[in-house]
């Protein structure tokens, strides 16, 4: 088989290396075009460089075709795998830091909240430019699948005014599937899943083992676990209140919703520091930030090591690679995607981005139909669509009003901060982010202006109810398997630590 795949941020070690070893391991595509780019042409040489190495090593004659420049990277192209991070960990951390002073403590900040918001202000704005690449210049009727955050604002984005057929990836469901099992005693394969809802509040609606029913034997199972008893608290209190297991974790789904971070002193209620996804305030940027140093500095010694090993066996489970297998060969694979609800959702609006799950074959992507959601679950998803939507609109027009509003119907914003703080909080965000938002330069202009005036709300001097410090190289090294791990790995809470009693 010949067709070429593009990966779109290649830079970003954790996805690019994992899914070519993924596509790879099928041995039809032996053959095929594989084009990276990226705009930091150091982290793409290195990524270049060991891919290609792990390439040679399995006895491919495949050369990456590595490029800065986007365009001649997508020419041709039939799929496109999009990684990116627009704005690098020099946004993320006004994502998270700047919504501290006003009393808005994230996990993560990628998805929903202030930063989530901000971060697909930066992210649609690129994304159309991106399309606007593929439509020109890639393979007609190409597609596209999405790894970038937030993800359903992008996907929606891209489907609605990008004029590219976009499909949203993540590995909430699996990692969810995972643990469901393991609260059962069970191994993954053992159990059946129907998940449905939107990305990162995905719902568990229906759990089988070998026919008998699960789903309302999940609660019980969760609360008696040892370790997910601690480290699940957010998971187990909605789960307890809404009826069903949500996909996402701990530490992600807190800061979705109202009633775990709004007030300092109950945070540590809710969380656990055992690892940085059960809730750690500002925890993904600090594993990224480790990731990104200790990957830029150990760079050498990832050459030394043994090149992955590009077989079924060693297959990740990211959707990526089943997809274009599918598409390609006709081997049925079954999955959950981010797509357009188009009535599979029946009470969720028919155009949001909802996470469902699909059948992939040579005849393409099929989404069977799921009809309503539990009126709670769907009510949770409903409240986020409502910002995703506000947020989409204002970053497609560069609209600040709209912006704003997104800001003010998110859950954990609003439960924190009152209206003349969410503007400023705005205004500030504005300012600090302004080379990464050409759509908005009026409005920063005028939140410049405002921010000069010195007539401010008072904010804080805060760091999180549950800060802990970035490590630094030395500290690092202490344990080089472990770093090792979270610079490779795409789901940066695969593995996880026990829980600290």
């Amino acid at each position: 088989m010949a067709f070429k795949v593009t990966f779109i941020g290649a830079g970003s070690i954790g996805f690019t290396r994992g899914l070519l070893r993924d596509l790879l391991a099928v041995k039809e595509f032996s053959n095929i075009e594989v084009a990276f780019t990226d705009i930091n042409e150091k982290n793409l040489e290195m990524v270049t460089a060991l891919c290609q190495r792990d390439i040679n090593e399995n006895g491919l004659n495949i050369t990456i075709q590595s490029s800065t420049n986007r365009r001649k990277a997508l020419e041709g192209a039939r799929y496109i795998f999009t990684v990116v991070r627009i704005g690098g960990l020099e946004a993320f951390t006004h994502d998270v830091e700047i919504p501290l002073k006003y009393g808005v403590d994230q996990c993560v900040g990628d998805t929903l909240s202030a930063g989530g918001i901000m971060y697909g202000q930066r992210g649609i704005a690129e994304m159309l430019n991106i399309c606007k690449d593929i439509r020109e210049v890639a393979e007609k009727d190409c597609l596209q699948l999405n790894y970038a955050n937030p993800m359903a604002m992008l996907t929606w984005a891209c489907n609605k005014y990008g004029g590219v057929k976009t499909i949203g990836l993540c590995h909430g469901v699996q990692g969810g599937h995972k643990q469901i099992a393991k609260a059962f005693g069970l191994k993954k394969e053992e159990v059946d899943i129907v998940c449905a809802g939107i990305n990162h509040q995905t719902w568990y609606i229906q759990i089988k083992h070998k026919g008998d029913d699960l789903t309302k034997k999940v609660l019980e199972a969760f609360e008696n676990h040892p370790e997910f008893s601690k480290t699940e608290k957010v998971r187990i209190d909605m789960l307890r209140r809404f009826g069903y297991y949500s996909t996402e974790s701990n530490g992600h789904l807190s800061e979705y919703v109202p009633w775990y971070r709004k007030r300092p002193e109950e945070i540590k209620e809710w969380i656990d520091l055992g690892t940085w996804i059960n809730g750690e305030t500002g925890g993904y940027l600090r594993v990224c930030t480790e990731g990104r140093n200790w990957f830029e500095t150990d760079f050498p010694n990832w050459l030394k090591e043994p090149a992955l090993m590009y077989s079924e066996e060693n297959r990740g489970e990211e959707h990526g690679s089943y997809i274009i297998e599918g598409l390609e060969t006709g081997r049925v694979y079954r999955g959950h995607f981010n797509v357009v609800n188009n009535g599979v959702i029946t009470n969720l609006p028919g155009d949001a981005i909802i996470e469902a799950p699909g059948y992939v074959d040579r005849n393409g992507i099929s989404t069977p139909h799921v009809g309503d959601l539990p009126l709670g679950c769907a009510a949770v998803c409903n409240v986020s669509i409502s910002v995703q939507r506000l947020a989409v609109e204002a970053a497609i027009h560069g609209n600040d009003t709209l912006l704003r509003q997104a800001f003010m119907m998110d859950p954990l914003v609003g439960a924190v901060c009152n209206p003349p703080e969410i503007w400023q909080m705005v205004d500030e965000m504005l300012v600090a982010q302004a080379e990464w938002l050409p759509q908005y330069k009026d409005a920063i202009l005028a939140a410049n202006a405002r921010q000069a005036s010195g007539n401010l709300i008072p904010t804080r001097n805060y760091k999180g109810a549950a800060r802990l410090k970035t490590k630094t190289i030395e500290e690092m090294q202490q344990d080089r398997e472990a770093a090792n791990e979270n610079a490779r790995e795409s789901d940066k809470a695969k593995e996880r630590p026990s829980v600290k009693r």
